[in-house]
């Protein structure tokens, strides 16, 4: 998204308030974003709607919960939240850093992976930068960039996977500060192999760092992650604790790479961003590996609940290595938009896909069992309604 020129005459009117003030003065590039975010929040819709969910599954978090243990330690630091959260976050660095085999120095921790992904755009993006990624992959990404004036250059998916080929040649071709790839994919949930990731790393063009998002890898069958040299200087990989390990409320997201790049966090982060309590939880869920694979097996029998519903209604459930399901209606955009209207009118919060084709398709979250019988009733009743609409 590139800013259009800036009109100082149309902001003066803009900003002109009663008794002839024009304050504030924003800058000309946040003044002409459109007054947009990535998602609406389901406490938005319930505020709306004016009563609960009775199946919250369209923000793809945890209905599963936290690990007990983590829920132990959070408990145990409330009594300490008066005081600022460490600014190294040191503890929980040098727990991933032996997690993944790598040194603290190859680790930043941060806001969730939003959070990250906004101070890595900033540190590399300026005005008319170009940014590589796919059409209708997460748009909170492309949110910051063009939050920091950066020009958005897409791909298309190819069979509703992420297109590794055809994003690294349009990253050479206008020489990208960025390229950003999920996987496994956000909206669709499906995935490449490590074999293809770890191909893709070497073939990055020199003066392009690749963001791997890996928020779901959790879910992901065991040959989804790469072996990548953790002091790659053309690459950094995102992960989080708001999906499997249910943490999303505490927004913990950290990033692992070249010391060098990550060094430079330092610059521009909130030191005291991460809080007491976040921290101690998040060290806790890590520590807790049973509980973690408990999730997993949960997540892959949700799962194959999740496909069985779309069954019985004349749905397709596309593969997912995620911890949601991307239900395929065989019909349009509009067709799942007036599911997913349906569905919230009846209390069972979903999402989609926002550009097309996949916006075909709804996105279910992997959830409890009472969860997805409320989705199991609604459907059918929604699929009715929508077949006798005119």
């Amino acid at each position: 998204m590139q800013a259009k020129p800036f009109d100082g005459l149309a902001l003066s009117r803009a900003l002109t308030y009663p008794g002839g003030m024009k304050t504030p003065r924003f800058t000309p590039l946040v003044a002409d974003l459109p007054a947009t975010v990535p998602f609406v929040g389901p406490e938005a819709h319930m505020r709306a709607n004016g009563r609960p969910f009775k199946a919250r599954i369209g923000a793809n978090e945890s209905g599963f919960g936290p690990s007990p243990k983590a829920i132990e330690a959070m408990c145990a630091a409330a009594p300490e939240a008066w005081m600022y959260g460490d600014s190294e976050c040191h503890d929980l660095r040098e727990a991933l850093a032996a997690y993944h085999g790598v040194t603290p120095a190859h680790i930043i921790i941060g806001e969730g992976i939003d959070g990250l992904l906004g101070m890595l755009v900033r540190m590399l993006v300026a005005p008319g930068d170009p940014v590589v990624t796919s059409d209708g992959a997460y748009p909170t990404f492309n949110y910051h960039v063009a939050g920091f004036g950066g020009v958005l250059h897409k791909v298309p998916y190819r069979d509703d996977h992420e297109d590794p080929g055809a994003l690294l040649a349009l990253a050479e071709e206008v020489h990208a500060k960025l390229l950003y790839f999920c996987n496994p994919d956000n909206p669709m949930g499906t995935w490449h192999s490590a074999r293809v990731v770890e191909r893709m790393v070497r073939a990055v063009p020199d003066g392009t760092l690749m963001v791997l998002d890996e928020a779901y890898i959790d879910a992901a069958p065991p040959c989804t992650a790469p072996q990548i040299d953790p002091d790659d200087p053309r690459v950094i990989r995102m992960r989080t604790f708001s999906k499997l390990f249910g943490l999303a409320g505490l927004r913990v997201g950290y990033a692992i790479g070249a010391p060098r790049l990550i060094a430079m966090f330092d610059r521009i982060r909130n030191h005291f961003g991460m809080g007491r309590v976040a921290q101690a939880g998040a060290l806790a869920a890590l520590a807790d590996q049973a509980w973690l694979a408990d999730i997993q097996a949960r997540v892959s029998a949700a799962r194959n609940q999740i496909a069985q519903i779309a069954a019985v209604n004349g749905l397709y459930a596309i593969p997912s290595a995620t911890s949601f399901v991307a239900l395929d209606t065989g019909r349009d955009g509009e067709f799942a938009k007036g599911l997913v209207d349906g569905l919230m009118a009846r209390d069972v919060f979903v999402r989609m896909p926002f550009v097309a084709p996949q916006n075909r398709c709804i996105r279910v979250s992997a959830a409890p069992d009472n969860e997805l019988v409320e989705l199991s009733a609604a459907l059918p009743e929604v699929l009715a309604q929508l077949s006798d609409s005119p």
